[in-house]
């Protein structure tokens, strides 16, 4: 049984440096990069970023796909991809944390008036503008999961009033929590952040169209650390023209990179970060190692998809 390391993606930690460490984890496993593949009828587990689409079948013997991130939605809907391959995402620590700090981030950047400041300092103007307090701001977070559950409790621990969504009901000690599709609307414009994290689903794609971008408050600003087919771009520049949400700001966008003729760029309302709200892995690859220990062992795996639902 051999592991091999495909991240799929640049500028990022390359496969040699993962491999590097899982090595450390697992001093008998057979671990492989594309530099040096071997035979790919050994590989029963692959871990990526993202999947190329002509993997699957290259490798026959395939068991096992650890995706090394969260979100799944491009690997279980891979019609290259054999039923009977089992699929396990992540749920570390620290890339959490640093999507929450990302969204804590712009949201402080707002509240702070900082835009203005930076502005006024360019003009040599003395220009003092009172801060939003944390109490009186209404912070939304769509997802209630392991990273919307961490940025949740990061804003109601620093004072901030938090809603939080999801599909089905959730309880987190402090957050007045809603669920389901009818809710949202109402929920939307009460918030004047509202930060998604939340996955690609068939029923989360394309959520904040037209009408759901009306629903949010005026000059709200809406921040996206989830996925990008979200929101359908188009719909978001015009509703940013009428001031409904205010601002946007996206670490994920329908298609990256970013191409270069998206109005996206330019628009004064967006902000855009290139993917990069959770970076770091942390202690997740030793949840990749214990995967692989549990594949060879025929035990349950850590953090299994459900390929039918997508999460």
């Amino acid at each position: 049984m051999a592991l091999m390391i495909e991240t799929g993606v640049a500028g990022w930690m390359d496969d040699a440096e993962i491999a590097a460490s899982l090595r450390t984890r697992l001093p008998d496993a057979d671990i492989r990069t594309p530099e040096s593949p071997g035979n790919p009828g050994e590989v029963t587990m692959l871990a990526v970023v993202a999947l190329r689409r002509d993997r699957p079948t290259g490798f026959p013997n395939l068991q096992l796909v650890q995706k090394l991130g969260a979100g799944v939605e491009t690997i279980v809907h891979d019609p290259a991809l054999p039923a009977h391959v089992r699929v396990a995402r992540l749920r570390p620590e620290t890339p959490a944390r640093e999507i929450a700090e990302w969204f804590l981030a712009y949201v402080l950047r707002a509240q702070r008036n900082m835009d203005a400041h930076d502005t006024a300092q360019r003009r040599r103007s003395w220009a003092p503008i009172a801060p939003r307090e944390a109490d009186k701001t209404v912070v939304g977070v769509l997802g209630l999961g392991h990273i919307g559950g961490h940025t949740a409790r990061l804003f109601r621990d620093l004072g901030f009033q938090v809603k939080g969504w999801s599909r089905s009901p959730k309880s987190l000690e402090g957050i007045d929590c809603h669920h389901g599709a009818r809710t949202l609307p109402d929920l939307l414009g009460t918030c004047d952040h509202v930060c998604a994290i939340l996955p690609s689903t068939p029923a989360t794609r394309g959520l904040f169209g037209p009408d759901l971008l009306a629903a949010m408050k005026p000059g709200a600003t809406l921040l996206n650390a989830g996925r990008g087919d979200l929101i359908d771009e188009a719909a978001l520049l015009a509703a940013l023209d009428r001031g409904t949400p205010g601002r946007a700001v996206l670490d994920v966008v329908s298609r990256e990179p970013l191409p270069e003729g998206s109005p996206l760029w330019s628009h004064p309302a967006v902000t855009i970060t290139p993917h990069v709200s959770g970076w770091h892995l942390g202690d997740a690859l030793d949840d990749v190692a214990e995967n692989y220990r549990r594949l060879t062992a025929g035990t349950a795996l850590l953090h299994e998809v459900d390929r039918a639902r997508g999460y």
